[in-house]
């Protein structure tokens, strides 16, 4: 290594340093009279090795929001997460033998998981303790006939999916990510998960000089003509066979470039490529922001911010010899897909899934005691927490919020309320989960929309009516909501994780407690 004089270091750092072979540009170098220390950026840090008794999970976030392109990635990583911490694999399609103080998950299509804990004192009829989330978001999809070409530009077809900020998706760095259905050489058919991590496509906006009046009527794409991103300017005829292909393949709707690029992704053949089903994706890391390295910075907050604490917190809440001996209901989480169109589908919110789960669970548990109306009896004694993130008020436009509610970062979970039912929280369920809180001195805070205003709504009140379970809403607040970059902030993830742990830990005994009926 070359030698330095302490002045050439003091005057021309960025020489030396940019010299070291594991030199980053986005290092931080902090010099105080003597002695100076380099900061790496922090993208996405662990928290495993705090010595702390509550470290915190921000880190871990940021690992599983890189992870979590899809919902179909965030889902495998659940389920690598909960395999680690020693849960069991079920099947749905399987006869079930559980046992007081068992963890056990299933999946659904990839994009939707149940997770459960069971008491070591769990008897028939006892409840279950649940902590719902949703594993999706407003993003762009691949129509089933993708490929499209524009003056010499090869072009991926899209559509749209949810209520996203779509005019926040142009000129990103933009790439595919999803599920492929392959051909295995046995002739059998397999799911695999294909993540292109390097920029591949860009939504171009149109230079101000050619729409000069962009600035004071607004920008206004036409989500069908100009959310058409780009995927390069070679023309077709470099790829001649793939006029010979059947135009039921998929080698005939997409491009035979990008088919090329997910063989080479997945190991595999073209050919052998039988279906895809894949979403546009930001390839910018998450990662912490501001002054502070007070906020996070990312895509997909909403909702995997959520679902993570939710995982979380029940995983530590029963990773310990001990965590379930004293606990008579079931802890559970439930995270769903398409909650952001509405969540009527096979994976989503308004399917039976939680509620057949239920009552298998139940009826497992139950071996050949029968009481009673004993599972009817079990929901009626158990809580949901639908965990969504909330809108925190925003600074530049604080008249959008009813004025004695107004969520703000680092304050606590958000408890939503609705009187026209588009959330699920009553009186009851807001002092349930509120006394948690208070009983572990975390702060809450309350959130209503405005009388002239309409309201969004989440999976509570689905499920609070599809399975009769008393239910409150809350999350955590943030700004940008359905933008393909969202912020929050970095202390309400650790309140968020340590509530959630709270209420599986706590929620019995203060249930006791209150006579209502």
């Amino acid at each position: 290594m070359a030698t330095i004089s302490r002045a050439q270091l003091l005057h021309h750092p960025s020489a030396y340093f940019s010299r070291l072979p594991h030199f980053h540009s986005s290092f931080s170098i902090n010099f105080r009279r003597r002695k100076f220390s380099i900061t790496p950026p922090l993208l996405c840090s662990s928290s495993s090795s705090s010595a702390s008794t509550n470290p915190s999970i921000v880190g871990d976030l940021l690992n599983y929001l890189n992870e979590s392109w899809t919902q179909f990635h965030a889902t495998a990583e659940a389920k690598r997460q909960l395999i680690a911490a020693g849960f069991h694999l079920l099947n749905e399609n399987d006869e079930w033998d559980l046992r007081p103080g068992g963890r056990y998950f299933f999946t659904r299509n990839m994009s939707c998981l149940v997770a459960f804990a069971v008491g070591e004192k769990y008897i028939v009829g006892n409840g279950f303790h649940v902590i719902a989330a949703h594993t999706d978001s407003p993003c762009l999809k691949l129509k089933p006939k993708s490929a499209s070409s524009k003056s010499n530009y090869l072009m991926l077809n899209v559509q749209t999916y949810g209520g996203g900020l779509w005019h926040t998706w142009f000129d990103r760095d933009l790439s595919v990510a999803g599920r492929v259905i392959v051909r295995a050489s046995d002739g059998s058919f397999l799911h695999k998960l294909v993540k292109v991590k390097r920029p591949l496509l860009r939504v171009p906006t149109l230079a101000i000089h050619l729409n000069r009046t962009v600035n004071t009527d607004g920008f206004k794409p036409n989500l069908e003509t100009h959310l058409v991103p780009l995927l390069a300017t070679k023309p077709e005829e470099a790829f001649p066979e793939s006029k010979e292909k059947s135009s039921s393949s998929p080698k005939a709707a997409h491009h035979p470039l990008l088919m090329q690029i997910l063989s080479d992704e997945l190991g595999c053949d073209v050919d052998d490529i039988v279906n895809i089903e894949l979403n546009i994706c930001d390839t910018q890391p998450s990662c912490l922001g501001g002054a502070n390295n007070e906020f996070i910075f990312s895509g997909r907050l909403d909702n995997l911010a959520s679902s993570y604490c939710a995982l979380r917190a029940l995983v530590d809440s029963c990773g310990s010899p001990g965590d379930l001996s004293s606990e008579h209901a079931i802890r559970m989480i439930a995270l769903f897909d398409n909650e952001e169109v509405g969540s009527d589908s096979y994976q989503g919110a308004g399917a039976p899934t939680m509620f057949q789960a239920m009552r298998r669970i139940a009826g497992s548990l139950a071996n050949s005691y029968a009481a009673e109306s004993a599972f009817d009896r079990a929901i009626r004694q158990s809580f949901l927490v639908s965990a969504d993130m909330a809108h925190g008020v925003h600074p530049n436009f604080m008249d959008k919020h009813e004025e004695h509610h107004r969520p703000e970062m680092h304050k606590g979970l958000v408890i939503k309320h609705n009187a026209n039912q588009r959330y699920a929280t009553s009186g009851v369920t807001a002092f349930l989960f509120k006394e948690v809180a208070k009983i572990h001195n975390f702060p809450t805070q309350e959130f209503v929309v405005r009388n002239d205003m309409g309201c969004g709504s989440t999976i509570g009140p689905i499920l609070a009516s599809g399975v009769g379970i008393r239910t409150v809403d809350c999350g955590i607040a943030q700004l940008s909501m359905h933008s393909v970059r969202e912020v929050c902030g970095k202390e309400d993830i650790d309140i968020a994780y340590k509530h959630f742990k709270a209420f599986y830990q706590t929620f019995s005994s203060i249930d006791r407690k209150l006579i209502v009926d």
